[in-house]
């Protein structure tokens, strides 16, 4: 198995982080591009792997969509097959077929799509046979399991010849990516309302525009970290913008807490150290892919924070869980769930002299746990899985004068 080890190093200098794009927002372009019949000027797609699946297939347009681990590309392009009326395959890697999507597939049902199951019910693959009538112009969704099927048909509202109400079944998780959904829409020309439980979206043409996609906020929670974990320094993040459209962009509000001061800059966010004055508790309903990021830290920095909003972790790449159960424990912490869906954050006391970090197939638990070389050695199994949403990312630890070792 290759490994990867980063030497340990607590103090960094001015750096300039050049983050890639927003694999959300552009696997949202992209989606909206191709119901338009690329029209647009997209400009600034993100690198990441997802989003270099999904250029491909839409470019290709084979009979079966192997989506590899994409869970946004999976769930966007089943409801994309299905409104264009296609016959279509979708299937992916082991794990991508272990991961539900019997919600996105109801739904679509409901409204007149025909998909069928080729193995185990619910998940996939699956067979679409495209959607030549619309049967019903209502459907209800859980809110609470993955933003990523009510964005879904989100998308393919406008393009339903009765349009679309979409009734949110009880807690609304990841309320930020639908936001940034809708808000993508609307810069395409779509019109929709959003009141109290209820998505209404008449059918309308998207209209071209140009469009430029922002700098990953995901990407960016790993250098919050990583200066919050330090002794000293201060990095300047390219690209982000301080009035985003990312769910992830709290985190500036939660590494206040943990000691890094953001300032909003032409061209992008300057981190510097401040105080740690302490993060007590967190929601993380809205921004799940910050979770692992901050549990991390906050087992580093010795805060006993507590958690809620973790429920969909279980059902991502990984049980993230499980994983960060695991991997805090190879320096002497952990995440214990202290009553139903609420966990606390039990920080490191002493830190062993190093640490080897397995990433079960999870980009996020690769970059999440790298901070770690501010307080010891560490060493991250199957470095490539980075790829996934962030391919360059070993080669910007290098920019911060991290010593980085590959090895087969």
């Amino acid at each position: 198995m290759e490994v990867l080890h980063l030497a340990q190093k607590s103090d960094f200098s001015s750096t300039h982080i050049p983050l890639p794009s927003s694999k959300s927002e552009s696997n949202r372009v992209l989606i909206i591009d191709a119901l338009t019949e690329g029209k647009n000027q997209i400009s600034n797609l993100a690198e990441a792997r997802d989003t270099q699946t999904m250029i491909s297939l839409l470019k290709k347009n084979p009979p079966l969509y192997d989506v590899l681990d994409a869970g946004t590309t999976m769930r966007f392009l089943t409801a994309y097959a299905s409104i264009t009326n296609q016959n279509k395959v979708m299937t992916g890697t082991a794990r991508m077929c272990e991961r539900p999507i019997g919600i996105l597939v109801d739904a679509l049902r409901t409204v007149g799509a025909e998909i069928h199951y080729l193995g185990v019910e619910g998940y996939p693959p699956m067979a679409i046979h495209g959607l030549s009538e619309q049967k019903s112009d209502k459907v209800k969704i859980r809110g609470d399991v993955s933003s990523q099927y009510i964005s879904a048909m989100l998308m393919i509202a406008p393009l339903l010849p009765k349009g679309l109400e979409i009734e949110l079944e009880g807690k609304v998780g990841s309320r930020s990516y639908i936001e940034m959904t809708l808000d993508t829409m609307s810069q395409f020309g779509i019109k929709y309302t959003w009141e109290e439980n209820k998505i209404k979206v008449a059918t309308q043409a998207y209209q071209p525009t140009t469009f430029a996609v922002e700098s990953d906020w995901s990407g960016a929670g790993y250098w919050f970290s990583l200066l919050a974990c330090a002794d000293s320094g201060e990095l300047f993040l390219a690209g982000l913008k301080e009035n985003s459209l990312q769910g992830d962009a709290k985190v500036v509000d939660i590494m206040a807490q943990l000691g890094v001061k953001s300032t909003f800059q032409n061209g992008g966010v300057l981190l510097q150290k401040q105080e740690v004055t302490g993060l007590e508790t967190w929601d993380f309903t809205h921004c799940p892919d910050l979770a692992q990021t901050i549990a991390v830290t906050c087992a580093i920095l010795g805060q006993n924070a507590t958690f809620t909003g973790l429920e969909s972790l279980k059902i991502k790449e990984t049980d993230r869980i499980y994983a960060l159960q695991q991997e805090l424990a190879k320096f002497n912490a952990d995440l214990k769930e202290i009553e139903p869906e609420v966990y606390q954050v039990i920080p490191s006391v002493t830190m062993p002299a190093d640490v080897k970090i397995h990433t079960y197939d999870d980009h996020r638990m690769a970059m999440a746990f790298m901070p770690l070389l501010t307080k010891t050695r560490v060493s991250i199994e199957d470095p490539s899985v980075v790829d996934k949403s962030y391919p360059s990312f070993w080669k910007h630890c290098q920019l911060a004068g991290i010593s980085v070792l590959n090895q087969a």
